[in-house]
């Protein structure tokens, strides 16, 4: 850090298994992925290339290559999992995360209908060479998913090898764990958390509100995914009460009550 501040609650320290950041990459170039790792790569854990963005962005290799000098994780956004599962070519999707040297691997359905025994198969396949993440929760919204639908789901994927379990929320966040105003489906997530580990689970918070709303429930280190490449920094001030919505959480109470003149 630049210069010593007090009563800074603690961060856990890269490479993280818990307290992780995903960033959303939806196109960026290579060089303002070196931008970004310059800046940003000590408060950033995991990078999804967002979608079917691989598919289309410029020296893909060059830049997937960027991250993982830096000590993040890279994987292919699980709609184009989806693409590829959906043509039937599992396969081809293995060996292109093979070509691109890869290590990381989404599992979702949040686009297609998937057997839920199909898609555990898959994590457990993957599992095999890669570190997966799987994605629960539609991407469409009105469909409701019953909260112990949920839980069961997010352990049977755990249990399949899943390395963390991601509660869908797309990039806009108002589906899956929120409702359409962008607020969080409070019970559903207590549910969640009364039987599957915190830790276990990754919540896509895309909005600044939602950011705060989780770390205000669960602390500085709680998992948060689907945040913008200009939104790292922001949420790490968030995550240790340098910004205004969070400012009073980490204080002591005699500093909190404190008025000055």
């Amino acid at each position: 850090m630049n210069f010593e501040l007090p009563h800074i609650p603690e961060r856990t320290s890269h490479p993280r298994d818990n307290g992780l950041t995903m960033m959303m990459d939806k196109g960026l170039s290579w060089r303002q992925a070196e931008n970004f790792v310059d800046s940003c790569s000590e408060y950033t854990d995991i990078v999804k290339l967002g979608f079917g963005t691989s598919y289309l962005s410029k020296d893909l290799q060059k830049k997937i290559d960027i991250y993982h000098a830096a000590g993040i994780k890279v994987y292919l956004g699980g709609t184009l999992f989806e693409a590829f599962a959906v043509r039937g070519m599992f396969e081809d999707y293995r060996n292109l995360l093979k070509k691109f040297n890869i290590q990381t691997a989404e599992v979702s359905d949040g686009s297609i209908e998937l057997n839920h025994e199909i898609k555990c198969q898959y994590i457990r396949e993957l599992s095999k060479d890669f570190t997966v993440l799987s994605e629960v929760g539609s991407k469409e919204e009105g469909i409701l998913i019953s909260p112990g639908k949920w839980i069961s789901m997010m352990q049977a994927e755990l249990e399949a090898g899943s390395w963390k379990v991601i509660a869908e929320a797309r990039e806009s966040g108002n589906v899956g764990i929120y409702r359409p105003n962008g607020t969080a489906h409070v019970a559903l997530v207590n549910k969640i958390i009364s039987k599957v580990s915190l830790e276990n689970v990754l919540w896509e918070a895309p909005i600044k509100a939602q950011q705060v709303w989780f770390i205000k429930q669960f602390g500085s280190n709680v998992n948060l995914g689907n945040i913008s490449h200009d939104g790292v920094i922001p949420l790490e001030t968030l995550r240790i009460g340098l910004r205004g919505d969070t400012f009073h959480d980490f204080l002591p109470e005699e500093l909190v009550q404190k008025k000055l003149s």
